[in-house]
């Protein structure tokens, strides 16, 4: 694979620091876009002496819609491969009780990452080339009573790039879906996560560069979350409302 220029939306977190030494240690120049980037200088610095490319850092607030415009002609190229770690779980609790708190959670996880999504889609068709990749979650794939306005969230995001990439198929432009499942990241500390389905970071930045380099669809990090959903999502209703999951 050619070394492309790779944006990672979200890159303060975990997983998109992760993604981002991924895609560096193959040779690619990379793009660090957060909320007060500045703070990423160390990791600027980290990635381009580790891996001898160039990384720059890039302001980007995921609920600042009017600004995404902005934000995208500031980079000083478009990228070849745009990835969106971006969210947010907060508490189902404070979810269910505050609708400003469920707001920030779907904006966070669907309309945020959707809206610069369909931008850089748009940039991308015009070019011919890209791939778009959007990190969602296994809690989309079916409500549950402990998550469900998060997974609600990532349901829509989930559906959202699954058109796109139905939308973008014959125009150049690759859309891959990544459901990492747990990881044991800063949002899942002091979780009682079981091991064999929780990836660590590296394990998702090692999936999402195998995923574009082999033009992937969508992907369970670890492949037995596959199995797990599919069960979860064909258990018949009535016994579902009966389960805590």
């Amino acid at each position: 694979m050619t070394a492309l220029p790779v944006l990672i939306l979200g890159a303060r977190s975990d997983m998109g620091l992760a993604i981002a030494h991924a895609f560096a240690a193959a040779g690619h120049p990379i793009q660090l876009a957060a909320r007060g980037s500045a703070g990423l200088e160390t990791a600027r610095t980290d990635l381009a002496l580790r891996h001898g490319v160039e990384v720059t850092l890039h302001d980007f607030d995921v609920l600042d819609r009017d600004g995404f415009a902005g934000f995208l002609d500031g980079l000083p190229t478009l990228p070849e491969v745009a990835v969106s770690v971006v969210g947010y779980m907060g508490e189902q609790g404070e979810n269910e009780r505050d609708l400003a708190q469920a707001a920030l959670v779907m904006r966070t996880n669907f309309e945020g990452p959707a809206g610069i999504l369909a931008l850089l889609a748009n940039r991308f068709e015009a070019r011919g080339s890209g791939t778009l990749v959007g990190v969602s979650s296994v809690a989309g794939d079916r409500g549950r009573a402990t998550n469900y306005v998060y997974g609600a969230a990532k349901a829509g995001f989930t559906a959202f790039l699954s058109g796109l990439r139905n939308r973008l198929a014959a125009k150049g432009v690759h859309v891959v879906t990544v459901l990492p499942g747990f990881v044991n990241t800063a949002m899942t500390e002091g979780l009682d996560l079981p091991e064999k389905l929780t990836a660590e970071p590296s394990e998702v930045g090692a999936a999402v560069l195998k995923a574009v380099q082999k033009g992937r669809n969508v992907i369970y990090v670890r492949r037995i979350w596959w199995l797990v959903m599919a069960i979860i999502r064909n258990i018949p209703e009535p016994i579902f409302k009966k389960l805590k999951l």
